[in-house]
């Protein structure tokens, strides 16, 4: 048994509504850089629809992730070394700019400078890539709002391969969100795929990064990611992916992502896992069991031969009690509620998701029915608006039988609930059908419903002396300067108008503080404080000069 920390992510699908402030938060912080204007680390997709880029599940036309020889051993599905060698200079498995689409800006300069006139001018889109006007027609988000229509729906290849159970018409029709960033997996294909070696995963946390300076721009990690998390920026031609906010998590703070969810829907703690059985576990020969051989990976935090393995191999005492404390752990492993995105891609992610279940409830209570009985609940999962299939197609490599387990899990913890907050009895029995206890009944709404930010949040820090060193002060991709230091880029509206800034002008042990600290909200912090809006302009207030001291004048 050989140890190792990893830290992961899980999103609660039902309380997703979409805002994809995740995703503006994101690209304002990490790809707001010429090259990276169609790059999103994270987007939230509306299912069923086609993702983005488009069709990216489709492995049969994109060749990602990993399958089986005829010896039962793993191999990249887009090949062997010798296959990529040989197309390293030409390699057709890649989406074009159609497939994810091309940036556009506005003409904003025509609606400030355009004379008086009697019709209203327009800022007409154009292309960040040619500059030449350009008609808008897909985007990272264009399946927004448009789930469960036969032009959206239909192309979903998850849907494809179910299409027998749905049916694509208005009165069943159905939609959710799904947010994705990198998966950070433990057998990444991206990994395997670059000649370069330019893509690794780090030891101490697990999180998979692109070395810019050994990147060499094959984009055959392109290739090779199924969850096509990776993009190739055009202009400094380097491969650029989520970077799970490292500078943030080193010293403790979630990604930005986490940080400005409107929905709280993200928790991030440490797994601990035997790194000997990951290649055992992606080489399970029949898909629908991989969901089960990754829950054996894992490792309890709790078992004392497990800490002594841990201590062994170095992993430090504070990741030790993160991992004992973790949200993700208890929600992947004690109430095994949260699920991966396609096992079947044999990569072993490690952001998971819980499936949503919210449409049951108005559905039960329409017909007459209590939408929170225990009983009605169960009776009807299989009937759910979001068929039980379509989410297995997602999480389960198509078996149904974990996901109905997991929405059980889910009807049962509200049916408890409910009891306990309109004061009757607890019924165990609720509890016991699905196989948990009263207490983690409790535990689990606590965790899903009601947990603050510490407890969603459990992140270790690195050592001091390592985060110090690892802080980043400047930005790690260079920006396009001619010889004058000019940025080629800049224009004099738009996103891309002046100079760009650098990532950062704090370290992120400062950010921390101010982060956690509460000094704008701190009672005693607002002494000496005025609040302009409200002052009549007469007199003084204290506070609105800084203090003399006895030696000043």
């Amino acid at each position: 048994m050989r140890v190792m920390a990893q830290l992961s992510m899980v999103m609660n699908l039902d309380k997703c509504i979409g805002c994809h402030t995740c995703s503006v938060t994101c690209k304002q912080a990490w790809t707001n850089r010429a090259g990276t204007e169609y790059v999103w680390f994270n987007n939230v997709e509306t299912r069923p629809g086609q993702g983005y880029p488009r069709r990216y599940e489709d492995q049969d036309t994109w060749q990602g992730g990993w399958t089986l020889d005829r010896k039962g051993r793993l191999k990249p599905r887009s090949g062997g070394r010798a296959r990529r060698m040989l197309g390293i200079f030409s390699n057709p498995l890649l989406p074009t700019i159609a497939d994810y689409y091309e940036p556009w800006t506005y003409d904003y300069e025509t609606l400030t400078t355009a004379p008086l006139q009697d019709d209203v001018p327009v800022a007409r889109p154009y292309s960040l890539i040619s500059g030449e006007p350009t008609k808008v027609e897909w985007s990272a988000n264009w399946d927004d709002d448009l789930g469960g229509g036969p032009d959206i729906a239909g192309r979903d290849p998850v849907v494809q391969k179910i299409s027998d159970a749905i049916r694509l018409d208005y009165e069943r029709a159905f939609m959710f969100y799904l947010p994705r960033i990198c998966e950070h997996c433990l057998n990444p294909a991206c990994m395997a795929a670059c000649p370069s070696g330019a893509i690794y995963k780090r030891a101490e946390d697990g999180i998979v990064l692109v070395d810019q300076d050994g990147c060499r721009g094959w984009r055959m990690c392109v290739t090779g990611c199924p969850y096509k998390k990776i993009y190739f920026n055009h202009r400094t031609g380097k491969a650029e992916k989520c970077t799970f906010c490292y500078p943030r998590v080193e010293v403790g703070l979630p990604t930005v992502c986490s940080e400005t969810c409107v929905g709280r829907l993200r928790y991030i703690g440490v797994l601990l896992y035997d790194a000997d059985k990951v290649t055992a576990a992606a080489e399970t020969e029949d898909d629908k069991a991989l969901y089960e051989a990754q829950l054996g990976v894992f490792l309890d935090p709790e078992d004392p031969e497990v800490i002594a393995a841990a201590r062994r191999d170095g992993v430090p005492e504070t990741w030790l009690e993160a991992a004992r404390r973790s949200p993700v752990h208890a929600l992947i492993n004690r109430y095994r509620v949260a699920l991966p995105l396609h096992p079947e891609f044999r990569t072993m992610p490690m952001v998971w998701y819980i499936p949503p279940l919210s449409p049951v409830v108005d559905a039960l209570r329409d017909t007459g029915h209590d939408g929170e009985d225990a009983g009605n609940l169960f009776g009807a999962i299989e009937a759910l608006r979001i068929p039980v299939r379509y989410l297995a197609g997602l999480f389960t490599a198509g078996d149904p039988e974990p996901v109905a387990a997991v929405l059980r899990k889910l009807a049962a913890m509200r049916s408890y609930m409910r009891d306990t907050n309109l004061g009757d009895p607890a019924d165990e029995a609720k509890a016991a059908a699905v196989g948990m206890s009263g207490r983690d009944m409790q535990d689990m709404y606590r965790l899903l419903a009601l947990a603050k930010y510490d407890e969603r949040y459990v992140i270790p820090t690195q050592a001091a002396a390592e985060a110090a060193a690892l802080e980043e002060s400047a930005c790690p991709v260079d920006y396009d300067y001619d010889e004058h230091g000019r940025d080629r880029t800049s224009g004099p509206f738009g996103e891309a108008s002046g100079r760009p800034a650098p990532a950062s002008v704090e370290s992120f042990h400062a950010l921390k503080d101010r982060q956690t600290t509460g000094a704008l909200v701190s009672p005693g912090d607002r002494k000496g404080r005025v609040n302009l809006l409200n002052w009549d302009g007469k007199g003084r207030p204290g506070g609105l000069f800084p203090r003399r001291g006895k030696g000043d004048e």
